[in-house]
């Protein structure tokens, strides 16, 4: 048997050839986001939570209360995308937002009781998760590996 011919240099490609679609990593990377979002939406349908919502709470569920800002600096979300996250999950009684004692422009986030207890629901998530990508634990802790540096080295260009 002989060895899978391993995939060009990028930097020996004509422009032509990198302008393919295949040879997009965005591409990659959005194509893998979309599928993720559907094994999500399968995974937090019983909990009555979209995918970003789940991130809110898993920082909530880790962290404790709150203020609205450090929520949107862990998620990499601004506050127009983050405020009717949160007012949705206000809704849903599973948190309670209100002004910081110490700095009123501060607005904290709180876990309802009914919030704390949706955590214990959502542990099997991880795991049907980590089963529908199909790869070993080492190989998912280095694709977040590889990921984290190619989002820091975006966010130091962007």
């Amino acid at each position: 048997m002989t060895p899978p011919t391993p995939a060009p240099d990028p930097t020996d490609l004509p422009d032509a050839e990198l302008l393919k679609l295949d040879h997009q990593v965005c591409f990659s990377l959005q194509a893998a986001s979309r599928a993720f979002g559907g094994i999500y939406r399968e995974a937090l349908r019983d909990l009555g939570l979209t995918y970003p919502q789940y991130l809110a709470m898993m920082v909530l569920w880790e962290q404790g209360p709150l203020p609205v800002k450090t929520i949107g600096e862990r998620l990499h979300l601004d506050s127009g995308t983050l405020s009717p996250l949160l007012k949705r999950l206000e809704a849903a009684g599973l948190v309670r937002r209100e002004r910081s004692t110490q700095d009123e422009r501060s607005v904290l986030v709180h876990l309802t009781e009914a919030g704390a207890g949706l955590r214990e629901r959502a542990l099997p998530v991880p795991r049907a998760v980590l089963g529908a990508t199909g790869l070993s634990v080492q190989e998912v802790l280095a694709l977040q590996e590889t990921l984290g540096r190619l989002t820091a080295s975006l966010g130091r260009t962007g």
